[in-house]
């Protein structure tokens, strides 16, 4: 009796382990707790001697760094440090921690990555070396590595939740329009839609967050460049976001835009950063776009959030939308055979 009880225990307990590394990005289970802090915080666990020399410095200097593309200097992280004393059951469960430790016992500076070890979601990176200098030099050559892990980690995290929480009537016009799918969050619910564009907001009195989808007809790679894709942003915009007044409408300060290309999951993106302002008029803000091919049907599909929020800092408000870019699904051939079928 005891042997099948233990059985059935073991069997309990590998299905919640399996269910909490499925989860691990998404919220606290019966194994972890939920973690604390909030998005874009990074907590460094270091002594005062480490914290205030040559490798606190590079550290602050890396999370510090302005994110591009916002009307005011916002650091990319919000930054707190503690010595390892304080280090405890509580400061532990933090969302994002860095953990440094300089010794004779580390032959070589190293970064190891850790995930979930005392609550969930949460990502560690472990920092060793043998002394100061070393460390430092080390950790600058890896800035974009230690930017980028945190940065990836909160999209993830984001991007997930709004798997199970967005807004379904947004989601279900975008497959009626574009055969697409694209989870936004569910207080931004307000729409305008136009030919090949829809426009949904939360309409809010502050932090006014929006989510645009459209689609033109894929000419050539061109309109990937920097240029063709602002011409082509402004043909859009005016055409579907107007100001209060005749003569006013949505454009781009060209001057202030940075594009990238990468991948999601093997496909081409481009992503596009930097500043819209309305012609005629001084509103203006921050936006952040991709713009990826439809192959099925040879079409350019680009998603964007903008925020307006004169009275707020923007970063937090720019990075929720910018995850929320990461969940568009574009078309697969095998949706296309399926189409067919059915018109037969």
């Amino acid at each position: 009796m005891k042997y099948k009880f233990f059985t059935i225990l073991a069997m309990v307990l590998l299905v919640m382990a399996s269910c909490t590394r499925q989860r691990r990005h998404h919220r606290g289970s019966l194994l972890t707790p939920s973690s604390s802090g909030n998005p874009y915080e990074v907590m460094v666990v270091a002594e005062d001697s480490v914290w205030n020399g040559y490798v606190g410095s590079s550290i602050q200097r890396i999370l510090d760094t302005p994110l591009k593309g916002l009307p005011q200097d916002e650091e990319m992280f919000h930054t707190s440090h503690i010595v390892h004393r304080h280090y405890d059951k509580i400061t532990n469960l933090f969302r994002n921690i860095i953990l440094i430790n300089i010794g004779k016992e580390y032959a070589v500076p190293k970064i190891r990555v850790e995930h979930d070890v005392h609550s969930t979601p949460q990502g560690i990176l472990k920092i060793t070396g043998p002394n100061q200098r070393e460390v430092s030099m080390y950790v600058t050559e890896n800035t974009k590595n230690i930017q980028n892990f945190f940065t990836d980690e909160e999209i993830n995290r984001q991007a997930l939740d709004l798997t199970d929480w967005h807004n379904k009537k947004f989601n279900e016009k975008v497959k009626e329009m574009f055969g697409c799918e694209l989870y936004i969050p569910t207080d931004i619910k307000k729409m305008k839609i136009g030919e090949n564009f829809i426009w949904a907001s939360n309409d809010a009195v502050t932090g006014i967050q929006n989510i645009v989808i459209y689609s033109l007809p894929y000419v050539s790679e061109k309109m990937f460049l920097k240029r063709p894709y602002c011409a082509l942003r402004d043909t859009i915009m005016k055409a579907n976001i107007p100001g209060d007044k005749p003569g006013m409408y949505m454009s781009t300060n060209r001057d202030y835009v940075w594009t990238k290309n990468f991948s999601i999951k093997g496909d081409f993106v481009m992503e596009a950063r930097g500043l819209w302002e309305m012609h005629n008029d001084a509103m203006g803000g921050p936006f952040v776009s991709h713009s990826r091919i439809d192959t099925v049907n040879n079409k350019v599909i680009t998603v964007e959030g903008f925020v307006y929020a004169p009275e707020k800092m923007k970063r937090t408000m720019i990075r929720r939308l910018e995850a929320a870019l990461y969940t568009l699904k574009l078309p697969a051939p095998e949706d296309k055979d399926k189409k067919d079928e059915n018109k037969k």
